[in-house]
């Protein structure tokens, strides 16, 4: 099932880093409210968030923004 809103907010903690990607696309469970995003997504997510790491990030939270085609 779509989100009603069509997206949330994906946390991803690595050692002292905490990142927070807001308005990801999401498919919800409509009967527990967990939010699933797709391998594809999944690995954008973890390639963003380990430049970030890279950088000295500690604390972040950054909008979502596709990757222009």
């Amino acid at each position: 099932m779509k989100c009603p809103i069509g997206k949330t907010a994906v946390p991803l903690e690595r050692g002292k880093m905490t990142l927070v990607f807001k308005g990801v696309p999401a498919d919800v469970c409509h009967n527990c409210g967990e939010a699933c995003v797709s391998a594809e997504l999944s690995r954008l997510l973890f390639d963003r968030a380990e430049t970030a790491s890279l950088s000295g990030v500690q604390l972040d939270v950054r909008e979502f923004l596709p990757t222009p085609a």
